[in-house]
């Protein structure tokens, strides 16, 4: 973390107020969840977390040899119906945390050799995030934090964010508006994940690693293939060459399969063909992509 403590309490304090008209999301729910009012997310003051520990199924830069330090946070500022995590994001399984607790999760992530603090689904609940962290840094917390989310930021959130993230890890999901909103119930996905994926870069730039190949700062993109080619994968993967870095680390990902809501929609209802899979991967080099995949 590259900010200052003093700047570092100031952000926390920002954000915590933001929570009395909450619109830390593109949402703009606009309620008091300091007051017990819930959004969308329908998350309140506190925040929920489900698990964590290292976990070794992430992209190599963020494993490593040791692992990331995981910390699954329950809801989401999204309403995917294929979400393969959704008895976490759509149910809210898990247990409300105060902010020592997930500055000690923490601190025990680093304790055991994690590479880096990996915070999943962490858009709604940053200022609980933020308070967390002025605490675990006091105690020694010196690992990279990555921000692992579904790309749907808002600026105002990234910038209260700006040299406290070193890894910025959003997915790119919808080039359409229409499957957006059928998908995710989030018409205006495609623009603001635009928007957001520059500022992230903006602020961290092209992804890098130490001599051991493990990421320290930058961007990193993961874009999930779907069926019928429902995702627009020219679309995003042109977008990232042309508006991003032809440089970005894109994991372009076939573990699609139908859950939660999923095997009820014609159109999302099987897995990802192997021919589609190869495709997209053929369109992000066509498109001047070359790190990741």
């Amino acid at each position: 973390m590259d900010i200052p403590r003093d700047l570092l309490q100031e952000r926390a304090a920002k954000a915590l107020r933001s929570l009395q008209d909450c619109t830390l999301c593109p949402r703009h729910c606009r309620v008091n969840r300091l007051e017990g009012e819930l959004g969308y997310c329908q998350i309140g003051s506190k925040a929920k977390v489900s698990s964590y520990g290292p976990h070794f199924g992430e992209e190599p830069p963020l494993v490593g040899r040791y692992g990331s330090g995981t910390i699954f946070f329950a809801r989401c500022n999204l309403g995917c119906l294929f979400c393969q995590n959704y008895e976490i994001s759509q149910r809210g399984e898990g247990e409300t945390v105060e902010e020592e607790d997930l500055a000690a999760m923490m601190l025990s992530l680093q304790a055991g050799g994690c590479h880096n603090i990996n915070l999943v689904t962490p858009t709604h609940v940053v200022p609980q995030i933020l308070g967390a962290l002025t605490l675990a840094r006091e105690r020694g917390l010196r690992l990279p934090l990555v921000y692992n989310c579904g790309g749907y930021e808002s600026l105002l959130t990234l910038e209260i964010l700006a040299g406290v993230i070193d890894i910025y890890m959003p997915d790119a999901k919808y080039a359409s508006e229409e499957v957006a909103q059928e998908l995710s119930d989030a018409p205006d996905y495609p623009r603001v994940m635009r928007e957001a994926l520059k500022e992230m870069h903006r602020q961290v730039g092209d992804l890098r690693c130490d001599a051991r190949g493990v990421a320290v700062k930058g961007l990193l993109v993961r874009h999930l293939v779907l069926p019928h080619g429902l995702a627009g994968t020219r679309e995003i993967m042109r977008f990232l060459a042309q508006e991003i870095s032809p440089d970005t680390y894109v994991n372009i990902m076939d573990q699609y399969r139908p859950a939660f809501k999923a095997p009820y929609d014609s159109r999302v209802n099987r897995r990802t063909a192997p021919a589609e899979f190869e495709e997209a991967i053929a369109t992000a080099l066509q498109e001047g992509l070359h790190q990741g995949f």
